[in-house]
């Protein structure tokens, strides 16, 4: 039952996240470090410390009292992240919601999901999954393999992009194309970028594991034999995320300056309401994937299970929603096939990772 109740929980965050970008389509007359920002300000600063404050007694208590180490730590894992998260945006900005995601969220699995578990073979901590844990164990081993399946899904759906892109120059779509920025080369390169960082906030709450521990023992001193704390890395969020907004608002005003987009904060001749709306909109729902992901990895644990799962749902909400916007009207059904078929192996490999949990 635990098991069922955090792919739930992840299920719900996956959605969150793979459904954040769709609001931002609605902003008109903005350039997109405007909206970004906007909505980053909601993701990262107003959105987090809120939850922490409506689910942890003294949040701020508990991070006054964590060693300045494993603040430093926590913020440096995410101000990488935030790189990760920036190039996030350009990379589905690039190949779209659908192809974007694929790549950035499948590589940002992988290294998310494994790296940790390497450390861990170093630095034994317990409760913590180590590699040699996993390939010494059954259902390590079957996380494993829905690892390597995702993978496999995974350059499924970049063979379908590369196949899209060669459809939509045959098709010499005008400027009106709902996909006229579909850049494969560019998208690519910071897609690749944003996967590897990306990884930097599974980092990030090993590092603060120590605040999220803080709060569970509070919790269970005032509910005792209740389970995990379901709402513990809350807290951890709060600075992590402190460092994912240090660098995409340095990188925005920068962007804000060169191309003298200051004013769109201010534009009467665009809809300002709605898009303050849309973009915080975006922000907040950007927000709640994370708020699931730490419900769902206080039921399966934080290891390979719960980053595999999460980033897979996000995949395939993604992909999903590519569907359903059209992204990839236009493109032969072989084209088509391809990346269905790669959807249905991110799926295999949700429900792999889910079976081999279920085990442990």
């Amino acid at each position: 039952m635990q098991a069922l109740l955090g792919v739930i929980f992840h299920f719900i965050g996956g959605f969150a996240s793979g459904s954040f970008y769709i609001p931002y389509k609605k902003v008109k007359g903005w350039s997109w470090e405007s909206y970004w920002i906007v909505g980053g300000i909601f993701s990262w600063l107003i959105v987090p410390p809120l939850a922490a404050y409506l689910t942890i007694p003294d949040f701020t208590g508990i991070i006054a009292a964590t060693d300045g180490g494993i603040l430093g730590l926590t913020y440096f894992f995410g101000v990488l992240w935030g790189i990760g998260g920036l190039t996030y945006g350009l990379g589905v900005r690039y190949l779209g919601v659908s192809l974007g995601s694929s790549i950035i969220l499948g590589l940002c699995s992988v290294f998310g999901a494994l790296i940790p578990s390497f450390y861990y073979d170093l630095h034994p901590s317990p409760g913590k999954d180590s590699f040699s844990d996993l390939i010494s164990n059954t259902w390590g081993q079957m996380v494993l393999l829905g690892i390597l399946v995702c993978i496999i899904g995974i350059i499924i759906c970049g063979k379908a992009g590369m196949m899209k892109e060669k459809d939509l120059k045959a098709a010499e779509k005008d400027a009106s194309s709902a996909n006229n920025e579909f850049k494969i080369g560019l998208g690519l390169f910071v897609s690749i970028i944003s996967g590897v960082l990306s990884a930097c906030f599974a980092f990030g709450i090993d590092a603060g594991k120590d605040m999220a521990s803080t709060a569970n023992e509070v919790w269970k001193a005032s509910n005792p034999n209740q389970g995990e704390f379901l709402f513990q890395n809350n807290v951890t969020y709060v600075v992590i995320l402190l460092g994912g907004l240090t660098t995409n608002f340095i990188w925005c005003m920068l962007l804000n300056f060169r191309n003298k987009t200051f004013g769109d904060y201010t534009n009467a001749a665009t809809p300002l309401l709605k898009n303050y709306i849309f973009s915080a909109l975006a922000g907040t729902t950007w927000f709640l994937q994370f708020f699931f992901y730490g419900m769902g990895e206080s039921k399966l644990g934080n290891g390979p299970s719960s980053w595999i799962l999460h980033m897979a749902f996000i995949i395939l909400i993604a992909n999903l929603w590519g569907l359903i916007l059209k992204e990839w009207k236009g493109v032969k059904s072989k084209t088509l096939t391809t990346i269905i078929v790669g959807i249905l192996f991110i799926i295999l490999s949700i429900l792999i990772v889910g079976y081999g949990n279920s085990i442990k």
